[in-house]
């Protein structure tokens, strides 16, 4: 959903929708660098482009320099995820390809998940490719949209859960104990889990490799891990 014009798109920002991105006309000021100052401070992604890239972009003509884009999909708080005995809940760190997003929400549904978290900045959103490419798991799967993916982990854990980063370099998977209340990390391609998040986690869980490749697609990882905490709560 598209927002278009100054004034509209500072009131957008004062609710509760989840907004994707913003185009700022370059060199903006005035009312546009309000704007760009509250998407700042809520992690919300910019783009400074050329005022042809918004005159192509808008279905109105009178964008005034700025267009929003609002999701019409509906995130759930963080806490609506929580669960009670064994729960799974699976944290996106740097998963900006829709691909490989929809196929998380897949993989995280089939393996009886409780929700996915995703934060604002770096990530994509839950949007019209990303339910297509998950085979409309992303309709069963319930999603929370954070500002801070750090200050999740950190709310996970008080409410009593293990959070374990999915990355090379750690304690295998298959000797950790993934009974109970468990969250796992998966990073994106190329950066993997982000340092500060990976020190914010309990412990850091590798998938051993043995080939000459030496990482996994982030969601062919995280399919391994969810079904190691599947089979290891099945033997309880």
């Amino acid at each position: 959903m598209k927002t278009e014009g100054r004034n509209a798109v500072l009131e957008l920002l004062k609710t509760e929708k989840t907004v994707e991105k913003i185009l700022l006309e370059k060199g903006a000021q005035g009312t546009l660098g309000k704007i760009f100052a509250e998407a700042r401070k809520n992690n919300i992604r910019v783009q400074f482009v050329d005022r042809a890239v918004l005159d192509k972009e808008s279905a109105t003509g009178r964008h005034q320099g700025v267009i929003a884009y609002a999701s019409s999909y509906e995130y759930v708080p963080l806490d609506a995820l929580f669960g009670t005995g064994d729960s799974l809940i699976v944290l996106c760190d740097g998963i900006e390809d829709v691909h490989n997003l929809g196929s998380i929400l897949r993989v995280a549904e089939c393996a009886g998940a409780d929700g996915v978290v995703i934060p604002n900045a770096r990530s994509a959103a839950v949007n019209e490719a990303v339910v297509r490419i998950s085979a409309g798991a992303a309709e069963h799967i319930r999603v929370a949209r954070v500002p801070s993916l750090n200050r999740a982990v950190g709310q996970l854990q008080a409410a009593g859960y293990w959070v374990y980063a999915l990355e090379a370099g750690g304690e295998s998977i298959y000797n950790a104990d993934l009974t109970g209340k468990v969250a796992l990390v998966v990073g994106g391609e190329d950066s993997g889990v982000r340092r500060l998040t990976r020190e914010t986690c309990d412990k850091v869980l590798s998938i051993p490799l043995f080939g000459k490749v030496n990482s996994l697609n982030a969601s062919v990882a995280l399919g391994i891990a969810v079904y190691e905490v599947v089979r290891a709560r099945s033997q309880k």
